[in-house]
């Protein structure tokens, strides 16, 4: 799923009336597992003038790439992280780590040939999914509208929990950044 997708259902997931500290916290968990993805790739882009197609099909894929997403993609370390926070009775940790842990759990079914190692460090296997959010090859034509209205119910939710103005505005702009972003997977990559 696009980034923007899995901030507003963590969010709305795990976002607490009231409580905007926990649903910061959601918005963050959230996106912790791609944060390695825009470190990697916009360092290598924009600080060293690697082109893209160099960095999606090649570096991407590398040992070394792969070997730093399996940590922040993997089921195990979440799910420590988790555990450690119900047993500290922490709702803002739990918003965090319960979004990230949906995060992957929606990712897992949804890349074909650019997964990542869920499973570490118990193993390095890598599902190859049948199913792309982003490849019409692979059914992004009827994953992507799924994916759309999800967000937008997630977007509604997260409203309705009425988190004042800026989460307001942010749940917005994710909507907005959404749905041009999967405009643009399917229009120039999904042809």
């Amino acid at each position: 799923m696009n980034t923007p997708a899995h901030l507003l259902i963590g969010a709305a997931a795990f976002g607490k009336k009231g409580r905007r500290g926990v649903i910061w916290a959601a918005l963050a968990g959230a996106l912790v597992p791609d944060m390695s993805l825009y470190l990697l790739a916009g360092g290598a882009m924009y600080l060293f003038g690697i082109s893209p197609d160099v960095v999606f099909r090649e570096l991407y894929y590398s040992d070394s790439w792969q070997a730093i997403f399996a940590i922040d993609n993997s089921f195990f370390v979440w799910g420590a992280i988790l555990a450690l926070a119900l047993w500290r009775h922490s709702a803002a940790s739990v918003a965090f780590a319960g979004a990230a842990l949906l995060h992957l759990s929606l990712d897992f079914p949804l890349h074909h040939n650019d997964g990542r190692a869920h499973f570490w460090p118990i193993s390095n296997w890598v599902f190859d999914s049948p199913f792309s959010y982003w490849n019409r090859n692979y059914g992004a034509d009827w994953i992507g509208p799924i994916e759309a209205a999800l967000t937008a119910a997630a977007a509604v939710r997260l409203w309705l929990l009425r988190p004042g103005w800026v989460l307001g505005i942010v749940a917005g702009l994710l909507l907005v950044a959404e749905f041009s972003v999967t405009s643009v997977w399917v229009f120039v990559f999904g042809r």
